[in-house]
């Protein structure tokens, strides 16, 4: 609106400030709520405000009949429509702003400010409240299809864990030793049950840790309530809990016999296999086998094998199992080497394969898109050509081989003439001094092979002749057909240039607004220079206009021409926006008929491909009828 002298004048331009400003707050909200499209330059205020509300509707869970990439640059009646939708869907929303459809087609931003506001503020909320069933749910999704690292990992590791445990749980588990004898009394006390099952399983425990404990509750009762003991009673006394404790142990071991284990015992069978086995092995098994039964020995009655006995059993034993698991380890390094230069072996044959394929496969896709745009006609035209082509190289290789052999036989037929000839005419000529009439027969048959191959040889010539003429034929179409673009080629190259000339429009209007962008900067920038300058002459003259009436009466008359000529320029100045508002309108109007015969020109292009569809298809039916 144009600024207004007067006092109207002042609240009009009041009233434009106000607006602008609710304007800019409005896209700074929009803009901070995620709405992004307020951002574009390009857009009106209009499809920024309307978008920006239906974009806050939709994310609150609302319907809204408006597409949110609707028409750019709407008439009347589309934005009224389109204001009446969006104001339909607030009560609903129980919005507490009253809004008419008017004033977001007037674009009041004063009363729309406060309804974006409340749907800003309602749209973050409803983004807090369905973030995390948003985010829980995209997770169930990803792991549907998809899984991260860990889990791969985790997943195959996992058979091989509870492989693992079952093969530990296996090889430690108790094993029964000791069988008490089926005639044996049976024992009264729960205790002596206990350690009668242990003692079946080699659990050794004794008794005394129960009395030492109690000992020591009774110790610590006494020492409260000032009670004290030696300690030569408390040795003796230990050494009787334990003398009575293995006195326990050993008439609880008579009671028990041991059991048949098979490590400790060799079947016939075994013995068998033992024998057949050569020599070494044999003395392997043997020692193995010593060795198991001093370890058994030393786990049945330790207390008969001194300390130092029973390390270096141990230690020959684990100096056994070492060279076994090194040596098996060695086999195992060397078989995995092996499967290694395999393996790459294999993946490098793998990959050449795959390589083959895939340029195969791109070389017939190529081959089949080329075939697919070329013109059926000529395709099939190329493809007798080619046939001709190859049943004249089979002609030519069949006309080759049978003229080797031809000459092959004729030459044979020579020699044989020849060897036949030399005797016969030897005698001839000893006998009655003339030349024989078989020798001039030859020479008249090898003269009419000559003159047969000279034909079969010149027609041969005319053979190639011709078949270079139809290879140099056969490339001038090809070269032809590929200069010739076939229809989807040309479908592509009009959509490039449309994609192109796009482009350029875009820039080229991108740039037409930075050059008024920058100009209107610049233009700004000047009166600013100029207003600074205007002032501070103005401070600077301004004591000494006042120090004398006839100054100060100078000073206002220059002060009155400045205001005056600042008047003239701002009429200028609003003259010029309103020439270029009327241009702006003029060539709104003229764009607005370019589409509408844009629109009525698409219109009859497709009238006209029906029409011409009709036609050809009368033309058949009267083709048809006719013939």
């Amino acid at each position: 609106q144009r600024c207004r002298a007067g006092p109207e004048g002042r609240g009009c331009c009041t009233e434009d400030e106000e607006q602008n400003v609710k304007l800019t707050e409005i896209l700074e909200l929009l803009v901070a709520a995620g709405y992004f499209r307020a951002r574009i330059k390009g857009l009106s205020p209009f499809d920024k405000v309307v978008g920006g509300m239906t974009w806050c509707i939709t994310t609150c869970n609302f319907d809204v009949d408006v597409d949110l990439l609707f028409q750019e640059n709407s008439t009347i009646g589309q934005k009224i429509a389109l204001s009446e939708k969006i104001v339909s869907v607030l009560p609903r929303m129980k919005c507490p702003h009253q809004l008419e459809p008017h004033q977001i087609q007037g674009m009041d931003f004063i009363h729309i400010f406060p309804v974006v506001q409340w749907l800003v503020k309602r749209a973050i909320e409803t983004k807090e409240e369905m973030g995390d069933y948003i985010r829980s749910y995209s997770v169930s999704q990803f792991q549907k299809t998809y899984s991260l690292p860990e889990d791969d990992d985790f997943i195959k590791r996992k058979e091989k864990a509870i492989k693992t445990v079952v093969d530990l749980s296996e090889v430690y588990k108790p094993r029964r030793k000791y069988k008490r004898h089926q005639g044996a009394e049976e024992l009264l006390d729960e205790e002596s049950r206990i350690h009668a099952t242990l003692l079946e399983y080699g659990r050794r425990y004794g008794f005394s840790h129960q009395s030492k404990t109690e000992k020591a509750e009774d110790k610590k009762t006494a020492l409260s309530a000032g009670l004290s003991t030696t300690e030569k009673g408390d040795a003796h006394e230990e050494d009787e809990l334990r003398a009575a404790e293995e006195q326990r142990i050993q008439s609880l071991m008579t009671k028990m016999t041991a059991m048949a284990n098979e490590e400790s015992r060799l079947t016939a069978s075994s013995v068998g296999q033992i024998v057949g086995l050569c020599s070494a092995e044999i003395k392997q098994i043997v020692s193995e086998y010593a060795e198991k039964q001093s370890e058994l020995s030393a786990e049945e009655s330790p207390e008969k094998l001194g300390t130092s006995q029973l390390h270096r059993l141990k230690v020959i034993s684990l100096n056994k199992q070492i060279v076994q698991k090194t040596k098996h380890l060695e086999e195992l390094r060397a078989s995995h080497t092996s499967l290694q230069a395999r393996y790459n072996e294999a993946k490098k044959t793998l990959t050449e394969l795959k390589t083959y394929s895939e340029k195969l496969d791109k070389e017939q896709a190529a081959l089949e898109k080329i075939e697919s745009k070329a013109d059926p006609s000529i395709l099939q035209n190329l493809r007798a050509l080619v046939a001709m082509n190859e049943n004249l190289k089979s002609q030519e290789q069949e006309f080759k081989a049978h003229c080797r052999e031809e000459m092959t036989r004729l030459q044979q037929e020579i020699e044989n003439l020849k060897a036949q000839r030399a005797p016969c005419g030897d005698e001839k000529t000893l006998s009655n001094g003339e030349p024989p009439g078989t020798l001039t027969s030859a020479m008249t048959h090898d003269e009419d092979l000559d003159r047969r191959y000279n034909m079969e040889k010149e027609k041969l010539h005319k053979i190639r002749l011709l078949q270079a003429r139809r290879n140099r034929e056969i490339a001038i179409l090809h070269h032809k057909i590929d200069e010739v673009p076939s229809r989807a080629e040309l479908i592509q190259y009009q959509k490039r240039f449309i994609e192109l000339y796009r482009q350029i429009s875009a820039v080229h209007k991108e740039t037409k607004q930075f050059f008024t962008l920058y100009n209107t900067l610049d233009d700004k920038k000047v009166y600013l220079e100029k207003e600074i300058s205007l002032l501070n002459s103005i401070h600077e003259n301004f004591s000494q206009a006042m120090a004398s009436p006839a100054a100060r009466d100078q000073f206002l008359r220059q002060m009155e021409q400045i205001v005056e000529g600042i008047k003239q320029s701002r009429m200028k100045m609003e003259k010029k926006k309103q020439e270029n508002k009327m241009r702006r309108d003029q060539l709104n109007d003229q764009y607005l008929e370019l589409l509408e015969k844009q629109r009525l020109y698409f219109k009859t292009v497709k009238e006209f491909k029906e029409e011409g569809r009709k036609n050809e298809m009368l033309l058949s039916k009267v083709k048809a009828k006719a013939s």
